[in-house]
């Protein structure tokens, strides 16, 4: 696999890590790498859904890396860097209807990105673009306990984001992925909290390219303490490609250009009437066929 194949699979990855677009040869993990889901955007109360009503949830990340690795994790000679900054809506619906015990709920996820890349490799060198990503709708149920709470639903990312595949940077993904979701919470009488949300990936072929990704693993997690008005922990995300990616239905690869990443780092969340604000910090390691960065988020919710 050539260096300009690596670099562009690396360049697209970065966008698509971040933004649900959200995150990010010998290196790829799915076409243009990464997944559809931002890695890392939930983690504190993640399966704590909120009381029938109407919802606003921002979240304003950026993702930047220079450093690309192999299937073995070893660093791939590529001169880049890439940044990607996107801005994520998500009103939330929570109803009053009961399933199973539990609340109904229906969202939609819409991203706006900026990525912009510099390097020596012609895929990248001083190259911008911005523009709406692809578009996610979900619905879920929610159940509350004394200390436990608890949540499951499905997203579809629809492919509208702008996408031509001559181009190295693109922000749609241009298939589909529908992506069941199963989240947790454990709150103690003493403020201890573990949270986690688990998801799990199908993507459908991209038709232009006739490539077809693979089966994607990923949870975000948090442990963090409950001091009054103020959350103070540790969140992060772990993802595992978990089936070969395929062209013209050939696996790629002598690996399927399996991507995986763990990545941790401190969070403060502070709540205040009828709303909150969280900021995070991510940093990703163990990482193979993906770019390796680091990720920084600003969560916004505002109950109306």
């Amino acid at each position: 696999m050539n260096c300009f194949r690596m670099t562009k699979k690396a360049v697209a990855s970065l966008a698509l890590c971040v933004c649900a677009a959200l995150a990010a040869g010998t290196a790829g993990a799915t076409e243009g790498g990464g997944g559809t889901y931002p890695n890392g955007a939930e983690g504190v109360m993640a399966g704590a859904l909120p009381p029938p009503g109407m919802y606003y949830l921002n979240y304003l990340t950026h993702y930047s890396a220079d450093r690309l690795n192999d299937k073995d994790g070893n660093r791939v000679p590529i001169d880049f860097h890439v940044n990607v900054s996107v801005n994520v809506m998500r009103p939330l619906y929570m109803s009053s209807v009961q399933v199973g015990g539990g609340t109904l709920g229906f969202y939609t996820i819409i991203p706006l990105v900026d990525i912009s890349g510099t390097g020596t490799a012609g895929a990248v060198k001083d190259r911008t673009k911005s523009g709406l990503g692809d578009i996610s709708v979900g619905s879920l149920v929610a159940w509350h306990g004394k200390n436990w709470h608890t949540a499951a639903g499905l997203d579809v990312t629809m492919p509208t984001g702008q996408y031509d595949k001559a181009e190295s940077f693109n922000i749609g993904r241009n298939y589909w992925t529908f992506q069941p979701v199963l989240a947790g919470t454990l709150l103690t009488d003493e403020g201890l909290e573990l949270s986690a949300k688990v998801m799990y990936d199908i993507n459908t072929k991209n038709t232009d390219t006739e490539y077809a990704s693979g089966q994607e693993f990923h949870f975000d997690y948090a442990t963090a303490y409950h001091m009054g008005p103020w959350t103070m922990g540790a969140t992060g995300y772990f993802y595992k490609q978990v089936t070969n990616d395929e062209a013209n239905g050939v696996k790629v690869g002598t690996d399927g250009y399996k991507g995986q990443v763990f990545a941790v780092g401190p969070t403060i969340k502070y709540d205040y009437k009828n709303m909150s604000l969280e900021a995070k910090y991510q940093k990703e390691m163990l990482v193979e066929n993906r770019p390796e960065g680091d990720k920084y988020w600003l969560k916004l919710i505002w109950a109306f």
